[in-house]
């Protein structure tokens, strides 16, 4: 499948959980079959005028005040186009304030 960056596609709500599912432009059909899953909780981001670099890993270290350092593995490097990456601002907000609502606000 292969989406243009010259204008935006699926609004955020297109894509779900499932396979398949509608859009304002049609069926949009998405293939798992290469799909990896992993845990990340850093996250780091910079960008230069053509894209947006989201760089993920684990910090395993939670004692900070015994060691003095903190050590991030990076694990992922995702670069996006500026497009993308609005369409996935725009779905995190919207995931962010629908699981706040029912668990309440992130501090």
């Amino acid at each position: 499948m292969s989406i243009s960056t010259s204008e935006p596609a699926a609004t955020p709500a297109a894509v779900t959980n499932g396979h398949s599912t509608a859009t304002d432009k049609g069926k949009l059909r998405l293939d798992t079959s290469d799909l990896k899953s992993s845990y990340c909780n850093v996250c780091n981001a910079s960008s230069t005028k053509e894209e947006i670099v989201l760089s993920l890993g684990i910090n395993r270290n939670w004692e900070l005040e015994l060691s003095g350092e903190v050590e991030v593995q990076l694990l992922h490097r995702i670069i996006l186009s500026p497009f993308a990456a609005k369409r996935l601002a725009q779905m995190l907000t919207s995931l962010i304030g629908d699981y706040e609502a029912r668990h309440g606000e992130l501090r």
